[in-house]
């Protein structure tokens, strides 16, 4: 079995267009939410959302090749082109230093094209069939960011979009990591891309009651304090290149960190509601910490004291999700070990992205582990005793992070967890 490192990052967010900026914002504890923009809420509940800022998609194609994509796969296109960049990949040409029959593509999205869809939806009622775009499909379905991503980068190896709702972009960012482990790919470009602040989401969600209706944007996103009230939307797209590490050692490339575990889990519960003990996220954490080979409960591996382990917390700022998630924690890690990890949701700054929420998260794992900074939880005033672990409240801290978890947990009852380990100098 192959080992498999972290080797580029790439990241569009509503705290940065790239991962400099986003890393430099959600050290400082800067938001991205605000009032919506993108349409007239007037007769909504939900007035605020995270939306992406100063975003171009001229500074990635020609105007002409943009007009035929849905938001949420230029957002994966670009976030993808910083990271294959930063990766120093090249799969064509004569400069090519990897085999684009092994290069693969595992980029996924929770809802697709919905602005496409919304958008052409639209136009058929008002004008009729004949108006609705010859780029529709293309625009509209889940997968077409990463054959764009593909088409674009000549990745011809292993391909696979998946779709877990909030769980999306880890089970994406862990099945390559499989893939490579087991010999099927030398690098993968991984993550998770999404565009749902359109009025039908919002009010699908407002309605489902998943939203927090709050106008306070200071007060709005809240993991794990007891005024949480519901999830603050958001949207951008996170990309990781994994590589494996002979490979990336032959080319002499940089390395962010090694990811080392997995953990993929079902609740079978309730389509929206988690498991009310915590079990599935549970045994999900676990799972990736035992791949890594990482003392969990019963099973006995290398023993890391919790204060050198960061765990990015789902935190979408719900009721039911946040306090669940330490439930998840302690059973996952035991009650001691649970209390002394250096825990954090990010979704205080960037809202929940949905489908990108894990690849972007796991970037901020990447380099939490790696520069050994815990970024913090923000809008955190009043501790809720059902939420009673070390959320890294409102400020930064320095630690010695030697592994880092990002875990998320999706409508459905989908579960997933990722492990990265600090590479030792």
């Amino acid at each position: 079995m192959k080992r498999v490192v972290v080797t580029g990052l790439g990241a569009v967010t509503p705290v940065g267009n790239n991962v400099p900026d986003f890393w430099e914002a959600i050290l400082a504890g800067k938001h991205g939410i605000g009032e919506i923009t993108k349409f007239d809420t007037t007769d909504y509940k939900v007035k605020i959302a995270a939306e992406i800022k100063g975003f171009n998609p001229l500074d990635y194609m020609k105007k002409s090749e943009a007009a035929k994509h849905d938001p949420f796969s230029l957002y994966a296109f670009a976030a993808a082109i910083e990271a294959v960049s930063d990766s120093g990949l090249v799969a064509r040409g004569e400069e090519s230093n990897v085999n684009s029959e092994r290069f693969g593509v595992y980029v996924g999205s929770g809802t697709g094209g919905m602005t496409s869809f919304v958008e052409e939806a639209a136009k058929l009622h008002e004008f009729g069939p004949r108006k609705t775009s010859p780029f529709f499909i293309a625009m509209m379905i889940s997968n077409m960011a990463a054959g764009n991503i593909a088409i674009n980068f000549n990745a011809q190896g292993p391909s696979l979009p998946v779709v877990t709702a909030c769980a999306t972009s880890t089970n994406a960012i862990g099945e390559a990591f499989r893939a490579i482990k087991f010999g099927y790919a030398d690098a993968i470009i991984a993550g998770g891309s999404e565009s749902s602040i359109v009025p039908l989401a919002i009010s699908g969600f407002t309605n489902c009651m998943a939203l927090t209706t709050r106008t306070d944007v200071e007060a709005a996103s809240v993991p794990f304090d007891k005024r949480r009230d519901g999830f603050v939307m958001g949207e951008g797209a996170g990309i990781l290149i994994l590589e494996e590490y002979e490979h990336a050692i032959n080319r002499n490339a940089k390395i962010y960190a090694e990811i080392c575990g997995y953990g993929n889990t079902c609740d079978a519960y309730h389509v929206t509601a988690p498991t009310p003990d915590g079990s599935g996220g549970a045994r999900a954490i676990r799972q990736a910490l035992q791949e890594a080979n990482v003392t969990a409960g019963d099973f006995k591996g290398e023993d890391i004291d919790g204060a050198n382990i960061y765990y990015n917390a789902h935190g979408t700022s719900t009721p039911l999700n946040d306090k669940t998630e330490t439930m998840a924690i302690k059973v996952a890690l035991g009650e001691e070990t649970a209390k002394k990890i250096h825990i954090s949701s990010t979704k205080s700054m960037t809202g929940h992205m949905l489908g990108a929420a894990g690849a972007v998260e796991s970037i901020a794992t990447v380099m939490a582990t790696k520069e050994g900074k815990i970024p913090p939880t923000i809008g955190y005033k009043e501790p809720d005793p059902e939420c009673d672990l070390n959320y890294t409240p409102n400020v930064s801290v320095d630690a010695d992070i030697k592994l880092g978890l990002s875990a998320s947990l999706g409508f459905g009852g989908h579960n997933a967890c990722v492990a990265f380990r600090r590479i030792e100098k």
